[in-house]
């Protein structure tokens, strides 16, 4: 890492900060590690909120003419996480992507290790605090809005707050209808939108196909592990709302947000992680 990245991650992971002769009159802040050990300090800045860019060189330096040409093959981030050994295997890790104007609201919700995705669509007059809800229901650790929520200062603040992460904005472009439609009817191989219950659901679709948008930027390798989509619907499950859920300690108790001494805690005897997820969903989702 080099510069401004080399200062903060010499800081963040207490690593020795060198320097390299770049062509300036300064020295470039510059600091590593090897290669081979990478994923263990990947793991420590993603736990501590951050994305981590990687990049590779594309090309034989033998035959580069000149600089060797180099790209970033994946970003990952806390929603993107695939190493096991930095997740918690007996929970989903959800990636969220949100897409609001001053009528409604469209939530998406998908774990990239499980391909398991879900979205819902909010409507009417208590449309904000019906989202505030879902999103305390799904608990993800990384959330995108679009640009123009973003400026809504009282909604990025309660993120802020009630899930201690920095939401992250996505130009509104990437939310149009008709390319989110596209993007869909593209991954999944289908004529219409029907077929996912998507009919006459906007909001779902923008954020939808938002969120494969991000994906294919950020991820650069195939997702048709994600086969499917569960459209919800309003008074499918039991409606808990975001305090409420807090305060029964269902999978986190209320001072300490750790499993040990919730409901969760009392009931899960099971033997593997999948049916540990899916006992932790049956909780959150009555």
């Amino acid at each position: 890492m080099f510069f401004d990245d080399a200062l903060l991650v010499s800081k963040e992971l207490e690593l020795t900060l060198t320097g390299k002769d770049c062509g300036l009159e300064e020295r470039a802040p510059m600091c590593g590690v090897p290669y081979h050990s990478a994923d263990a300090y990947i793991a420590r800045l993603i736990n501590k909120g951050y994305k981590v860019a990687i990049c590779e060189q594309m090309e034989n330096p033998e035959d580069a003419n000149g600089l060797v040409r180099r790209d970033v093959i994946r970003v990952v981030s806390p929603g993107t996480v695939l190493d096991a050994n930095v997740l918690d295997e007996k929970k989903n890790n959800y990636l969220c992507c949100v897409y609001k104007d001053e009528e409604g609201a469209g939530a998406a919700f998908v774990d990239v290790t499980t391909g398991e995705m879900f979205t819902q669509s909010f409507a009417g007059g208590e449309f904000l605090f019906k989202l505030y809800n879902e999103l305390a229901r799904y608990n993800p650790s990384e959330i995108l809005i679009n640009e123009s929520a973003a400026g809504e200062k009282q909604f990025v603040e309660f993120i802020e707050e009630r899930f201690h992460l920095k939401p992250y904005s996505w130009p509104d472009g990437i939310y149009d209808l008709k390319q989110a439609q596209q993007r869909l009817l593209d991954h999944f191989h289908l004529e219409s939108l029907d077929t996912l219950g998507l009919y006459e659901q906007p909001y779902c679709v923008r954020s939808c196909g938002a969120l494969f948008e991000v994906l294919a930027q950020t991820q650069k390798i195939s997702m048709d592990h994600i086969t499917d989509i569960a459209v919800y619907a309003e008074g499918q499950y039991m409606d808990i709302d975001i305090n409420t859920r807090r305060n029964l300690e269902i999978t986190e108790t209320l001072r300490e947000k750790s499993k040990a001494g919730s409901l969760l805690s009392v009931l899960d005897r099971t033997n593997t992680a999948m049916g540990a997820r899916l006992l932790r969903k049956w909780l959150e989702q009555p």
